[in-house]
């Protein structure tokens, strides 16, 4: 799995760190769970870490802001926060219909590195498959979603992809904890069907596997959360 260790988004070396750029590496750290629900964002040591003004981590938050992700609280701050269930069922309802148009607003032709790309991810799946690890779990999966938005040839469809992922990916990532090997060989499967799409260049099928499977993801997360509140 050595070629699919945590990457770090953020260029500082030249001092130019762009908002965006931040905004992205705030997000996959909520995804990854790396920034937990109810964890205080602070923008002064954020300011520290990215090498810059308070102004930039604001503006990057308050970005974010706008997918439900962190909201802020009188007297704490900006906090992590989680989706609620009618939330998800929403962001699952978009997923499913934006899938759908990938094969149809503009679809690009699948190409040689997008190949490359599909066969590396899915055989670190079968790798993971056999001795499964939530964290190689999410960073995989997250590599797919970059494989995934780079083949939507719709820039504006390719937004709201990519923002839809976002909100889905920190519920989701809770529940591949609990699942275990389940989702993972479930993403194997997954890819195999994405991979034999990218050969016949069908982005229709892959527009097909992306809703069949993110079906598949709602199913589990109904399961395992509803199972786990009634546990606590």
């Amino acid at each position: 799995m050595n070629a699919f260790k945590s990457r770090n988004t953020v260029d500082t070396s030249d001092g130019k760190t762009s908002v965006e750029a931040i905004q992205n590496e705030i997000l996959r750290r909520i995804c990854f769970l790396d920034y937990e629900p109810g964890i205080q964002l602070k923008e002064a040591e954020l300011a520290v870490e990215f090498g810059v003004s308070r102004t930039p981590i604001r503006d990057a938050i308050g970005r974010i802001k706008h997918l439900g992700l962190v909201e802020t609280r009188n007297g704490v701050g900006t906090v992590v926060v989680t989706l609620t269930p009618d939330q998800i069922r929403h962001v699952y309802e978009m997923r499913l219909q934006l899938a759908g148009l990938i094969g149809t607003m503009s679809p690009r032709e699948a190409t040689g590195k997008d190949l490359v790309r599909i066969t590396d991810l899915l055989n670190a799946a079968i790798e993971l498959e056999l001795e499964f690890d939530a964290r190689a779990y999410v960073e995989l999966n997250d590599l797919l979603q970059d494989l995934i938005a780079d083949l939507i040839g719709n820039t504006l469809l390719k937004s709201f992809w990519r923002q839809a992922y976002f909100q889905a990916a920190s519920t989701w990532y809770r529940v591949a904890s609990l699942a275990g090997s389940e989702v993972a060989l479930s993403l194997v499967q997954e890819l195999r069907e994405l991979k034999e799409a990218l050969e016949r260049n069908d982005m229709v099928a892959v527009g097909l596997v992306q809703r069949i499977h993110i079906g598949y993801g709602y199913q589990r997360i109904t399961r395992f959360l509803s199972c786990r509140n009634e546990e606590t």
